[in-house]
């Protein structure tokens, strides 16, 4: 019952009422990178949610476009603003997911989405991370984030999958604002500044 109906419930109401608290930390971030980065506010990329289903995904804007001699985007390290990384330190720049969530493409909590090339990569057990909507945090998250190998991230995952509930749910959140708040690196920037994953060494 919480799997088919309660948890999209409650991720409409809990979402709902965290843009209404935070509108004001919204607007005031929004016009921040306006001023400091220009157009557009935000970051926008396109991801694999439930089934492998694709939807785009928001985040705000931390990085300029810089560019070197021949029109490519410099390195990621050499992009991202102190103001970007303030933001990706403190997770701000996520609040931009509650509208993913309020569209349902995404929960508050699941396997995060990834970068769609890596589809062609997952085997078939790792791939299960799609049998349920992406989150804004999950399992992962709160059991070690960039400090765990992709292998380790992909079997959280499946775990979650396997074992989701309202309890472990209120859980990974409760973790999530903790964590957050006391500045343990919880925040959930993807794969930018980690080495991308090519596929299990298992699987070659």
């Amino acid at each position: 019952m919480y799997k088919l109906f309660f948890k999209r419930i409650s991720d409409i109401l809990i979402s709902l009422l965290a843009v209404i608290i935070l509108f004001p930390v919204i607007f005031i971030i929004g016009f921040f990178i306006y001023i400091i980065l220009g157009k557009p506010v935000f970051f926008k990329q396109i991801r694999p949610g439930k089934d492998t289903k694709l939807f785009t995904l928001l985040k705000f804007r931390t990085m300029t476009n810089k560019k070197d001699t021949k029109g490519e985007f410099l390195p990621n390290e050499m992009r991202i603003t102190p103001f970007g990384k303030f933001l990706r330190k403190t997770s701000l720049d996520e609040l931009p997911e509650l509208i993913n969530v309020l569209k349902g493409d995404m929960s508050l909590v699941g396997p995060r989405p990834l970068r769609v090339e890596y589809l062609k990569y997952y085997s078939p057990e790792q791939n299960r991370r799609h049998e349920v909507k992406p989150g804004i945090t999950g399992w992962a998250q709160i059991n070690g984030r960039n400090a765990i190998s992709w292998e380790e991230k992909f079997k959280l995952d499946v775990w979650y999958v396997d074992h989701q509930n309202f309890w472990l749910d209120i859980k990974i959140l409760w973790k999530t604002v903790a964590k957050v708040l006391k500045r343990e690196g919880i925040n959930t920037s993807d794969d930018e500044f980690v080495k991308p994953f090519k596929g299990s060494k298992l699987d070659g």
